[in-house]
C-alpha cells in the first residue's frame, strides 16, 4: 500500500516512535515500559488476516460508499448503515475535551483526557481569535506542534461481531503527518490535528480573567480519501456489530463504534441538488433587468428519490442538530462551533443559495453584510453586492431563511418550529449589466454513515442571449487539488470557482468569509502548500491581481506588520483579516504595488 513495506516492521517502528515521544507520559518510564507489544495492538485475529500483504480486499460490484466515523471522549458514535453496502473510510473525526473554571491552557486536557497519553512535548499556541462583539466575548486559542501531531500514524479498521471477533479483512489507513503532503503515501487529502482552548464570558477580546468557563479540547480530522485509499473497501458481514478503530498512537486503547445494519432503508446513498427558475424567461430566453425571479430547490438521493416534499422544508427544530431520517441538514454551528481551517468547518452544513453576475464582472466582494440584515423579519434574501458599490451584483439566502435561523437563535425561539419553504426570490437590479448570471445551491447530506457535500450551479441570461464567462485571476488549483482532493469533492463539491464569491462575502459575525481571505489563511498555515508563501505567482495569474491590497488581503497571510503600520492603522485584532470592517478598505495606491519575490 503506497510502498510502505511489511506491516509488522511498519507497526514496530511506529511503536518505537510513540515511546520516544511520550506514550502515556513523557516522564513516566514505568508506563512506557508497559505499552502493548505489536501483536497485542493488532490482536490475534488481525495477525492471522495479515498473512498476505497487501490485504486482498474483494473488488466491490457496486461503487463503494464514503463512510464517516466519529469518536468523542473515547466513545464511538453509533453507526446505522445500509445492509449489504461496501464502504471506504472517507472521514474520521475524533474529539476529546475537558472543562475547567480556570485558565490553565491545555493542562487539564493533557492530564485527564484520553488524548493525554499521546505526547504533548513541544505544543505551543499559534493563533487566537475572539468573537461576540459587543460582548461578552468567546476567545479561542489554537495550539499545534505537539509531538503526536508531528508523528506519522495509521488507523486499522476492523469489523467485529457481538463477541468482539473479527468478521472480515481489516483496512489499514495512513493518517500521515499534518504538515506534509505526500501524494500516493498519505490516505487523506485533509488532515487537522489540533489543541484548542475556548473561554466564554470574556470582558474583552483579550481579557478573560473574569471567565469561569474554559473548555480544552484535542481534535483529529481526516477527510477526503485519496483515490488509492478509496480502493481499500469494507464489505460488512451480516454478523458484524461494531467497527473497532485502532490508532497506532493509542495502541492499547482501540475505539469501538457500534454498527446497526438497516435491511429495508427508505433512501439510497448519494446526494443530488437541483435548482430551477419558476419565473418564466422572456420569449428570447432572457430575463430583463429589474425582474424578480423565483427559484425552487430539490434535494434527492443518488437514486433520484426526493428528500423532502415539493414546496416544503421541515422546521429547523426537526432537522438540527442531527439531521432527518432522509439525511437533510441545516446550519448547525449553534451546536458545534466551527472555525475556518482550525475547527470542524465541514460540520457546519449550511444549506444556502446565491446569484452572482454578470460572469465577466465576478470578483471578490468586500462589502460587509451586517447582522441586522440576517434578523430583519421582512427580508428573506440578503443583497451582498451591488454594481455601483462592488462592480458586480450578488444576493444570497440561507435555507431556512436567515431571519428564521438567526432570529430563532437570538430573538424568538418559536421561529425554529415554523415550517419552511424550498422556494425563494432573487431580484435583479434595474441596472443589471447584460450577461450570464450564476445561481448556485450548496448543502450537505448525512445519511446512514455517509457524510458528503453537494452543490450545483445553473446559468441564466440577463439582458442578452450571448453567454459571458468569468475572468479568473488565480489558478490552477489542480496542481494540488487532485487524486481525491479535487474541488468537485472537497469543500462544497463545486469546481466552479466563479460561483463562490456571492456566498463568500464578509459577514459582520464572520469577516473571514471571502475566498481570498480563506485561501490565504488556509494555505499559509497548512504547511502542506509546497511553494514559498511570498511567491504570489504560484496562484495569481496577473500582476494586477495582487495590487488590490488591504488589511484583509495582507494579514490573512502575514501574522504581523511593521510598527509604523501599527501606529497608523492599529494593532492586529483578527487572525483572519487584521481588524474589523475597515480591513477590506483598499490601501493607498502609492503603496504595495508589488510583493517582494512574488514572481509577478
Amino acid at each position: 500500500m503506497g510502498g510502505l513495506g511489511a506491516p509488522r516492521a511498519l507497526l514496530s517502528s511506529l511503536a518505537g516512535l510513540l515511546l520516544a515521544c511520550g506514550g502515556q507520559d513523557v516522564t513516566d518510564e514505568a508506563s512506557m515500559s508497559t505499552l502493548p507489544a505489536e501483536e497485542n495492538f493488532l490482536g490475534e485475529e488481525s495477525q492471522a488476516l495479515l498473512g498476505g500483504w497487501p490485504w486482498p480486499n474483494p473488488t466491490p460490484t457496486t461503487p463503494a460508499v464514503a463512510l464517516a466515523l466519529e469518536v468523542e471522549n473515547g466513545v464511538g458514535k453509533p453507526l446505522r448503515v445500509r445492509e449489504g453496502t461496501t464502504f471506504f473510510i472517507n472521514q474520521i473525526d475524533i474529539r476529546s475535551f475537558v472543562t475547567s473554571r480556570r485558565d490553565q491552557g491545555l493542562t487539564n486536557l493533557i492530564r485527564q483526557s484520553d488524548f493525554g497519553g499521546l505526547g504533548w512535548l513541544g505544543v505551543r499556541q499559534v493563533d487566537q481569535e475572539s468573537v461576540g462583539a459587543p460582548g461578552p466575548y468567546t476567545r479561542r486559542r489554537y495550539y499545534r506542534e505537539a509531538a503526536w501531531m508531528n508523528l506519522p500514524s495509521h488507523f486499522i479498521v476492523e469489523q467485529v461481531d457481538a463477541r468482539g471477533r473479527i468478521t472480515g479483512v481489516p483496512i489499514l489507513l495512513n493518517a500521515g503527518v499534518e504538515h506534509q503532503r505526500r501524494p500516493g503515501m498519505d490516505d487523506f487529502f485533509i488532515r487537522r490535528f489540533r489543541g484548542i482552548q475556548t473561554a466564554t464570558g470574556c470582558a474583552t477580546p483579550d481579557d478573560c480573567s473574569a471567565s469561569t468557563s474554559f473548555e480544552e479540547e484535542a481534535i483529529l480530522e481526516l477527510r477526503n480519501a485519496y483515490d488509492h485509499a478509496k480502493r481499500q473497501t469494507l464489505s460488512l458481514r451480516p454478523e458484524t456489530r461494531a467497527l473497532r478503530l485502532r490508532w497506532t498512537l493509542r495502541p492499547g486503547a482501540p475505539y469501538e463504534i457500534p454498527v446497526e445494519q438497516v435491511r429495508n432503508a427508505q433512501y439510497a446513498y448519494g446526494f443530488r441538488m437541483g435548482v430551477e427558475p419558476l419565473t418564466r424567461a422572456r420569449a428570447d430566453g432572457t430575463y430583463a433587468p429589474g425582474t424578480e425571479i423565483s427559484f425552487q430547490l430539490t434535494l434527492r438521493d443518488g437514486a433520484g428519490n426526493r428528500l423532502h416534499p415539493k414546496g416544503y422544508l421541515p422546521p429547523y427544530n426537526q432537522v438540527a442538530p442531527d439531521g432527518t431520517d432522509s439525511g437533510l441538514q441545516y446550519y448547525r454551528a449553534f451546536f458545534d462551533a466551527t472555525a475556518t481551517y482550525y475547527r470542524r468547518k465541514h460540520r457546519e452544513r449550511m444549506l444556502m443559495t446565491q446569484i452572482i453576475g454578470p460572469a465577466q464582472h465576478i470578483q471578490p466582494i468586500r462589502s460587509v453584510v451586517a447582522l441586522e440584515a440576517f434578523l430583519d423579519p421582512a427580508v428573506d434574501e440578503q443583497v451582498v453586492a451591488t454594481p455601483e458599490r462592488d462592480g458586480v451584483f450578488s444576493q444570497f439566502a440561507t435555507l431556512p431563511f436567515a431571519n428564521i435561523l438567526f432570529g430563532g437563535a437570538f430573538i424568538d425561539p418559536a421561529l425554529w418550529d415554523v415550517p419552511n419553504t424550498d422556494t425563494w426570490q432573487f431580484k435583479l437590479p434595474h441596472n443589471a449589466a447584460p450577461g450570464t448570471y450564476l445561481v448556485t445551491v450548496k448543502g450537505r447530506r448525512t445519511y446512514l454513515g455517509e457524510d458528503i457535500p453537494g452543490s450545483t450551479t445553473i446559468e441564466i441570461q440577463v439582458g442578452t442571449r450571448q453567454r459571458t464567462e468569468p475572468k479568473l485571476t488565480t489558478g490552477p488549483c489542480t496542481s494540488c487539488h487532485s487524486q481525491g482532493g479535487q474541488l468537485s469533492e472537497v469543500l462544497h463539491a463545486n469546481e466552479n470557482r466563479a460561483a463562490c464569491a456571492g456566498c463568500h462575502s464578509p459577514l459582520a459575525f464572520e469577516l473571514e468569509g471571502p475566498i481570498f481571505v480563506r485561501t490565504h489563511f488556509i494555505h499559509s498555515r497548512s504547511n502542506r502548500f509546497d511553494a514559498p508563501l511570498h511567491q504570489c505567482s504560484s496562484c495569481h495569474l496577473t500582476k494586477e491581481s495582487i495590487q488590490r491590497t488591504s488589511k484583509a488581503a495582507c494579514l490573512s497571510c502575514h501574522k504581523s506588520y511593521p510598527d509604523n503600520h501599527v501606529a497608523q492603522f492599529g494593532p492586529i485584532e483578527s487572525m483572519y483579516v487584521g481588524g474589523g470592517a475597515e480591513s477590506f478598505q483598499q490601501c493607498t495606491g502609492a503603496c504595495h504595488t508589488r510583493h517582494p519575490g512574488s514572481g509577478l
